[in-house]
């Protein structure tokens, strides 16, 4: 890899140690998503499932947005035995440990006999991925020095969509032909890649420790410090606003997309030839063009492109669904979607793991990530099934696409105002952090 990157200059930022580090970090942090997202909304669907019961089990992500909640306890607290690995390493392990074994409880389950035993065993999926998402996140920005956070966030999306992709792809064809209970225990591998990265690399350079607990006070600083810290900043509110509203359609719409698909008559092979297929392919083209971006307009005008790109490819769905079963129809709003979602996943991840001081990593971005999707999520388990049967998918989708637009104008704002800079973390280079203008 060396001696390609000296052959190919351009290549260097994507084969450092740093990079390629997110890039397995992220292969990991995708497979538990997928497990229950559209694998599983594909696997109840199947089993006859009624929408509102399937949508319902949209709020298994909700775990995911209360992960705020116990991640400082992955920032500070220090595990016997293995501790002595290192605070990101010991927690990778443990927390990769715990997913292989709720992938595992979750092949067990037999959503026909058991609906509630199967949304139980969705939860502890959550919970544990949402733990082992806290220890990826903290692992890849403390890796990642600021001028790499572009490069390390598309890197990080890279194998975020081969993880999601490649176990939501293995899972239809493993069920296909021998059942969903050996399809989910197939993808419980996926784990391993962050576990093994952790272990070859090393504890991150970057991480500092918070200042050690002695009593109750020094224990509940751990728990406030890092709210308390970004609160403190000039804009933070409305940073938090907008973390909270940018994502809502986007959220709304990219979890009903199988009953789409399923509703409209596409077949187990087509759904993995268009939405994995296809759609895998345009998302790396999206990350590659994000990375692009971000590198020639600067975080700011980036982040507002992407936030227009994935506000019309919501459009792009109430377009298939006003077509019907379209296999060109269903590439080109797949592949449009997933471009889209590269390019700001790109753009966005960065700007919000920036925002973070290297104190309190693990608090702080899964305060902005569970956030960034928590109204979305909300609003799917407890409506969108009921919203999708009296509105049709046309105008839900329409829906999903305005919902989109006050995001964009306060992102807009916030540009022009100066808050995206004033609010900036020391991950970015905010403070003490040393990094780049953003422009």
């Amino acid at each position: 890899m060396a001696l390609l990157a000296r052959r190919v200059p351009a290549l260097h930022p994507y084969l450092e140690k740093e990079s390629l580090a997110a890039f397995f970090v992220g292969v990991s942090s995708g497979f538990p998503y997928a497990m229950i997202g559209a694998t599983l909304t594909t696997r109840l669907a199947q089993d006859g499932i009624d929408k509102k019961t399937v949508t319902a089990f949209t709020l298994a992500f909700l775990v995911y947005n209360l992960k705020v909640f116990w991640a400082w306890i992955v920032d500070g607290v220090r595990l016997p035995l293995i501790g002595r690995m290192g605070q990101r390493v010991s927690w990778m392990l443990v927390a990769g440990t715990m997913v292989i074994a709720a992938v595992v409880n979750l092949a067990l389950v037999d959503p026909t006999a058991d609906i509630a035993a199967t949304a139980t065993a969705a939860i502890l999926v959550g919970i544990a991925g949402a733990t082992f998402d806290i220890v990826i996140d903290a692992y890849r920005i403390e890796t990642l020095k600021p001028e790499q956070l572009g490069v390390g966030s598309g890197m990080s999306q890279y194998g975020w969509r081969i993880g999601s992709a490649g176990a939501g792809a293995l899972a239809l064809v493993v069920a296909a032909k021998s059942g969903w209970s050996n399809a989910y225990l197939a993808c419980a591998v996926f784990a391993l890649p962050a576990m093994l990265t952790a272990l070859v690399l090393g504890e991150p350079q970057r991480h500092r420790e918070p200042t050690a607990r002695k009593g109750l006070a020094e224990v509940w600083q751990s728990i406030a410090g890092p709210f308390a810290e970004f609160f403190q900043r000039s804009g933070a509110v409305l940073v938090l606003a907008f973390i909270l509203v940018h994502k809502i359609g986007d959220t709304l719409a990219n979890l009903t997309f199988r009953l789409l698909f399923d509703d409209l008559g596409f077949s187990n092979e087509e759904i993995a030839l268009w939405d994995v297929g296809v759609g895998f392919w345009a998302y790396l083209i999206g990350i590659f063009i994000g990375g692009v971006a971000y590198a020639r307009m600067g975080l700011k005008r980036s982040v507002l492109l992407a936030l227009v790109l994935m506000c019309i490819s919501n459009f792009s769905f109430a377009a298939l669904a006003a077509a019907g079963h379209s296999n060109i129809g269903m590439a080109a709003a797949i592949g449009f979607e997933n471009a889209a979602s590269g390019f700001g996943g790109v753009v966005v991840v960065a700007y919000f793991s920036a925002l973070c001081d290297l104190r309190f990593t693990a608090a702080q971005y899964a305060l902005i990530s569970a956030g960034a999707s928590v109204i979305g999520r909300f609003v799917t388990g407890t409506t969108a099934g009921g919203m999708i049967e009296q509105m049709g998918y046309v105008s839900f989708y329409l829906l999903t696409t305005a919902l989109a637009i006050p995001g964009i104008l306060l992102f807009w704002w916030m540009s022009r105002t100066g808050l995206v800079d004033a609010a900036m973390g020391t991950a970015g280079g905010g403070k003490d952090g040393n990094a780049e203008t953003l422009h």
